[in-house]
């Protein structure tokens, strides 16, 4: 079982590179099967620790450079069919049976979707219709880079914590933290396709997300989102000179990061105060 779920965990993180890709209406599609199998793979997960088996979120690099969406549906679809296959051998026949079940539905769709060129790795790292200088270019690359990783981590790490919590109060944060996070990966992500620089985010490490002390990871995520602020007001700075409607999204991401940081302030007040911790 834990082999399904690093293939659904791969196929995922495929499927939403490609919604990134895609220049039509495609990419909604793409996205919404990208947060089917994002289901499924916490289902799979939630499965697991039922049975009491351990896990890590330790997955193979997933290529995605490619000239034409065909090749990267082809990929998909040939995971989807491997993943089908497997999942004759869960013992939970029902879950077997529902993932299965939309499997078959989206290989159908990706099948027929039409063909798209690719341009989301020329690295030409213009956004069309917003121009930039050097120095802003330059910035919103690294910023780019660095935070849809970020986001990435995010979403495992809470996830993690989420799955591995009976807390429903803890949960209900956890939860809009990863709903955030993949906003914010969503558009990270659509921009560096858009730049030609569109990248696989790297394995994140198990250290990160096995959590140890609550307490500790919630004040150092509070104070990593003021230095993300930070990141956010340096770039809308940056950028304000040259592009005032990038400069407008920046400063909205960044007064996003407060109510991320207030959700982080209250799950640390709630936590502290059922385990009786000052």
């Amino acid at each position: 079982m834990k082999a399904v779920m690093i293939k659904v965990h791969e196929v995922w993180l495929e499927t939403l590179m490609a919604g990134f890709m895609s220049n039509t209406h495609n990419k909604q599609t793409l996205f919404d099967f990208a947060d089917i199998l994002f289901r499924h793979f916490t289902w799979i997960e939630n499965t697991l620790i039922n049975a009491g088996e351990k896990y890590n979120y330790d997955r193979d690099n997933v290529p995605i450079k490619v000239e034409t969406l065909k090749a990267l549906l082809k990929d998909i679809n040939l995971r989807l069919s491997d993943i089908e296959l497997q999942l004759m051998s869960l013992e939970d026949k029902a879950l077997s049976s529902r993932i299965a079940s939309d499997i078959r539905y989206m290989i159908n769709v990706l099948t027929r979707m039409h063909d798209e060129n690719i341009s989301a790795f020329n690295m030409h790292r213009v956004l069309e219709g917003h121009p930039l200088s050097q120095e802003a270019r330059d910035a919103l690359t690294l910023f780019l880079f660095e935070e849809g990783y970020k986001e990435y981590e995010l979403i495992m790490i809470y996830n993690y914590l989420k799955t591995h919590s009976q807390d429903a109060y803890m949960n209900r944060i956890f939860q809009i933290l990863i709903d955030e996070s993949m906003f914010h990966l969503k558009c990270f992500g659509d921009m560096q396709a858009k730049m030609g620089i569109l990248a696989t985010p790297r394995v994140v490490m198990k250290e990160l997300y096995q959590v140890t002390d609550i307490v500790k990871f919630l004040k150092d995520g509070i104070n990593e989102e003021i230095l993300a602020k930070e990141e956010c007001k340096r770039l809308s700075e940056a950028v304000a000179k040259d592009n005032a409607d990038l400069a407008h999204f920046f400063d909205f991401i960044n007064n996003q990061e407060n109510y991320h940081i207030a959700l982080m302030e209250d799950a640390l007040n709630h936590y502290q105060e059922v385990n009786g911790i000052e």
